[in-house]
C-alpha cells in the first residue's frame, strides 16, 4: 500500500463539470491542505482503485482514499465534509441517513450530472500552485 503521508485522495471524474466544481470547493475549504486528487482517467487513480481490488468501474461515483480504506458516493461525499473548514463538517451528520437512501440520491444526482452541468472535452489540468496536490 502506498503511503499518503496522513493524507485523503479523492478521485474525482476529471470531465464532468459538477466533479471539477465540486473539487475547487474542497480546495478552497481545505484549509489544512487534508486532501490530494487524481481524476479518474489518470493512471494514478487506477493504480490507487487497483491496491483496493477494484477493477471495471464506472467513473460516476467519487471515491474517497482514508487510512488505507476506501470509501465511495455519499459516504466519500460525507467524510470529505467531515474534513472541510466552517460549518461544513456539519453535513456529517447525514451519515445517520441509511446509505441505501444517501446512495441513491446521489446516484440520481451522478445519472444527470452531464446532462444538468455539462461535461468537458478533456480533464481539467491544475494551476501550477495546485499542481502538487494532484496526481498524473
Amino acid at each position: 500500500m502506498v503511503n499518503f503521508e496522513n493524507k485523503s485522495i479523492i478521485l474525482f471524474d476529471g470531465v464532468c463539470n459538477l466533479c471539477n466544481a465540486s473539487v475547487n470547493f474542497v480546495i478552497k475549504h481545505d484549509k489544512k491542505k487534508h486532501f490530494l486528487f487524481a481524476s479518474l482517467q489518470s493512471d494514478a487513480a487506477k493504480e490507487i482503485l487497483l491496491q483496493f481490488n477494484l477493477k471495471n468501474l464506472t467513473i460516476d461515483t467519487v471515491f474517497l482514499v482514508e487510512n488505507n480504506k476506501i470509501y465511495d458516493k455519499s459516504t466519500a461525499a460525507l467524510k470529505i465534509a467531515k474534513h472541510l473548514g466552517g460549518g461544513f463538517k456539519t453535513f456529517y451528520l447525514f451519515f445517520i441517513v441509511p446509505k441505501f437512501l444517501r446512495d441513491w440520491i446521489y446516484n440520481f444526482v451522478a445519472n444527470h450530472r452531464y446532462q444538468w452541468f455539462g461535461k468537458r472535452e478533456s480533464c481539467m489540468i491544475p494551476s501550477p500552485e495546485l499542481k502538487n496536490r494532484f496526481f498524473d
